[in-house]
């Protein structure tokens, strides 16, 4: 029976991908007609799995790549696919026999014309370099997004297009800041505002802790007397 288009991943297929990650062995998988940028056939390597487990919550690097891909159960596959057949060449048929030469009395005619130089190619201007990560069909839209916590920390998130490629990652305080100050000023005025308020807890706890040290140095001192 001849064997039809590959299966995507099922619940089994991504917890057996799972246990081989956890045990150190990244395993291989292939990607199928439905992954999007990348041709099917083609294998990679899982690298990592985000939660929750929707939408393209799997992280594959594809081989001879250096840049990790999300991608969806439906755009995978664990089953190899059979290399493609070569059709058949069809034999050459026999040339015919060469007709046996005849004499021809004839007048040299004049030799032609040389041709005239061809113009030089006018050069091409090289093609822009594409991103790391870009993959081919990708929309352009990149949303960049920052989180902020009562204690001042931050957390950076990227959606490029349909793909999230970054999550929850951190960034320093500091960094925000001069990074606000190039944006319009109400992206300015509202970092400020989170910053003044993480500073001003944060100042209110050291005061608080201070007090207590002095206090716990005195009731040492009473002690030793």
């Amino acid at each position: 029976m001849a064997k039809g288009k590959p299966n995507s991943l099922s619940p089994e297929d991504i917890e057996h991908l799972r246990a081989e990650l956890t045990a150190g062995r990244p395993p291989a998988v292939w990607f199928t007609s439905a992954a999007v940028g990348v041709e099917a056939g083609r294998s990679g390597k899982v690298m990592a799995f985000t939660e929750p487990e929707e939408g393209d919550f799997i992280q594959v690097r594809p081989t001879g790549d250096r840049d990790d891909l999300s991608f969806s159960p439906g755009e995978l596959t664990v089953e190899k696919p059979a290399p493609r057949k070569r059709a058949p060449v069809a034999p050459k048929e026999p040339e015919p026999a060469a007709p046996a030469p005849v004499e021809h009395i004839y007048t040299p005619a004049p030799p032609p014309p040389k041709p005239k130089p061809a113009p030089a190619p006018t050069p091409r201007p090289a093609p822009a370099a594409k991103p790391p990560g870009a993959r081919k069909g990708k929309p352009a839209e990149v949303t960049v997004t920052l989180v902020s916590t009562a204690e001042g920390e931050w957390t950076v998130d990227v959606q490029w297009g349909s793909k999230r490629t970054l999550r929850s990652a951190p960034v320093a305080a500091s960094a925000v800041a001069q990074a606000a100050k190039l944006l319009p000023p109400e992206v300015d005025e509202a970092v400020d505002s989170v910053l003044t308020a993480a500073r001003e807890r944060h100042l209110a706890r050291v005061e608080q802790l201070r007090a207590e040290l002095e206090a716990a140095q005195r009731a040492l001192d009473e002690l030793s007397d």
